[in-house]
C-alpha cells in the first residue's frame, strides 16, 4: 500500500445538501496492490512504480476544481466513491500484470469520512 495526498475543490451534482456547493478537501489516498507470487528479486510491486502512477493522477487533480476535469465534468459526479474508482482504474492501467494488480483504493475526504472502492 502507498499513500498520497492532494487538495482539490468539488461540488456534487444532483445532491440535496451543503455538498452541492463548491467546497474543498485535503484528500488522503491509499492504494493497495496484491498478488500471489513475488518476482525474481522478492518484490510483489516496486513502490516507486506504484508511486509514479499514483502521482500522475494526483497531479491531474491537485489544486483544481474536479468538476472542471474529464470525466468528472460531465460523465461522473466527483464523489469520493467515484474518485476511488478513478484512482484504481488509472493506477491499475499503469501498474499490474499477471502477478500483481491494484485491487483497492481508499479516499479520505476527512479523517473520519472515507470511501473505499475494491475489486476482487
Amino acid at each position: 500500500m502507498i499513500e498520497r495526498n492532494f487538495s482539490s475543490a468539488h461540488q456534487l451534482r444532483n445532491y440535496n445538501g451543503k455538498c452541492e456547493n463548491l467546497h474543498g478537501h485535503n484528500y488522503k489516498v491509499e492504494i493497495f496492490a496484491r498478488g500471489s507470487e513475488l518476482d525474481n528479486i522478492g518484490l510483489l510491486v516496486d513502490f516507486g512504480d506504484l508511486k509514479r502512477a499514483a502521482d500522475e493522477v494526483v497531479n491531474y487533480l491537485d489544486h483544481r476544481n474536479i468538476n472542471d476535469l474529464p470525466p468528472f465534468d460531465e460523465e461522473l459526479n466527483p464523489s469520493a466513491e467515484n474518485l476511488a474508482r478513478y484512482f484504481l482504474e488509472r493506477v491499475g492501467e499503469s501498474v499490474g500484470d499477471e502477478r500483481v494488480r491494484v485491487y483497492k483504493v481508499k479516499i479520505y475526504e476527512t479523517p473520519t469520512s472515507v470511501a473505499t472502492y475494491q475489486v476482487d
